[in-house]
């Protein structure tokens, strides 16, 4: 971080070249940028605001940024002084094989895991046990293959998959299981269990599963359009402040589309895995991970681990105080859970804790991902 004691001092009415405190400082941004824009972004990285480059006699960061571009040599330069380069190579099949496979790959989870549980409705005993291991194997690739690269993909760097992963598995297990697992908690075992559900048999409910591997596909696109418009957003804009208020619309509104996506490919799956069309519970959970996924994407990778681990908790914890409450001398324990459960139903759970924490990850979103040091590129070290 920089020392904006330092800079102040710099930046002293006596100072006769103030911008050279900052050249000398930030040599190897200036350098390595593209354009002034990433020198602007990596300013304020260090904490450098539009009212510190008042005080090296700038109206904004923007235009600091400008001179400090126009000043420092880069290796860019070099390169075109020296000899010429080799022509690029005729564009043509690569790239259009690329933009087919960035524009198909999303698709490949959700289908995926519709064939598989196509699978499972047809098999019986240990076959069926086969089908389900290769399904879960064969979503966890395409997942990865994924989130490995396109807008969704996180920088070279530290990656902080591993971080929020198992957190992440979690919140999707009790998708499937845990209205279940609390509904049979209430109801005292298997007995409470709902009619027509045979022996033997737990209550699984697959259609969030199903619509939010399909839901892949719009979130990836979601978030392309996010990045492309917040980068022409910080190309035209002047000033941090300015470009905070153009790209908040475009966040919220990202945000909102994926939302409209993932509700009717819920309202698709009701009928096929005989659901209801309307489910608070999978928009909740849905929101909470695009947003979270936006966040890692970025770099600001803390708030996502603790609201995913947060939540994950908060679920797991709903039935275990049930299942606590029937040792003696513990029956307070579960009265919260299962009043909420009574009145609203057991979906009740995780539409109140991904729903909270999704709201608290899109507050911080809102404030971190309209910063333009948000937008770094992926070489630029934050």
């Amino acid at each position: 971080m920089t020392d904006l004691s330092e800079l102040d001092r710099g930046a002293a009415p006596g100072a006769a070249d103030p911008v050279k405190v900052l050249m000398h400082r930030h040599r190897a941004l200036c350098e390595r940028a593209v354009d002034p824009l990433e020198i602007a972004a990596g300013l304020e990285a260090h904490g450098i605001t539009d009212r510190t480059a008042a005080r090296f006699r700038h109206r904004d960061v923007f235009s600091l940024a400008e001179e400090l571009y126009a000043r420092v040599p880069r290796d860019a330069d070099a390169a075109t002084d020296g000899p010429a380069a080799a022509p690029d190579a005729p564009a043509g099949g690569g790239d259009r094989r690329r933009s087919v496979t960035a524009l198909l790959l999303p698709l490949l989870p959700g289908t995926l895991c519709a064939a598989s549980l196509a699978a499972l409705t047809r098999t019986h005993g240990q076959m069926r046990l086969y089908a389900a291991a290769a399904g879960v194997l064969s979503v966890a690739l395409a997942l990865r293959a994924v989130l490995r690269r396109g807008p969704l993909a996180v920088p070279d760097g530290p990656a902080p998959r591993q971080a929020t992963g198992s957190w992440t598995c979690l919140l999707l297990a009790y998708a499937v299981l845990g209205d279940g697992l609390l509904r049979t908690a209430i109801t005292g075992g298997p007995d409470g269990l709902p009619d027509g559900t045979a022996d033997g048999d737990w209550p699984l409910t697959l259609a969030p599963l199903l619509a939010l591997t399909l839901a892949v596909a719009p979130a990836t696109w979601t978030a392309g359009l996010y990045l492309t418009r917040a980068g022409r957003k910080l190309a035209t804009s002047r000033g941090l402040e300015d470009f905070a208020a153009s790209v908040r619309p475009v966040l919220l509104g990202a945000v909102a589309l994926f939302l409209g996506a993932l509700a009717a490919l819920v309202a698709l799956c009701a009928p096929v895995l005989d659901t209801e069309p309307v489910s608070p519970a999978v928009l909740a959970l849905g929101a909470l991970l695009f947003v979270a996924r936006l966040l890692t994407v970025h770099g600001f990778t803390h708030a996502p681990r603790v609201i995913l681990v947060l939540t994950a908790v908060g679920q797991l914890l709903a039935p275990a105080t049930v299942f606590a409450a029937r040792l003696p001398g513990c029956t307070a324990l579960g009265a919260p859970v299962e009043a909420l459960a009574t009145a609203w139903g057991p979906a009740a759970v995780p539409v109140l804790t991904c729903g909270a924490g999704a709201l608290t990850l899109l507050v911080h979103a809102s404030r971190t991902l309209t910063r333009a040091s948000a937008h770094l590129r992926p070489e630029q070290p934050r």
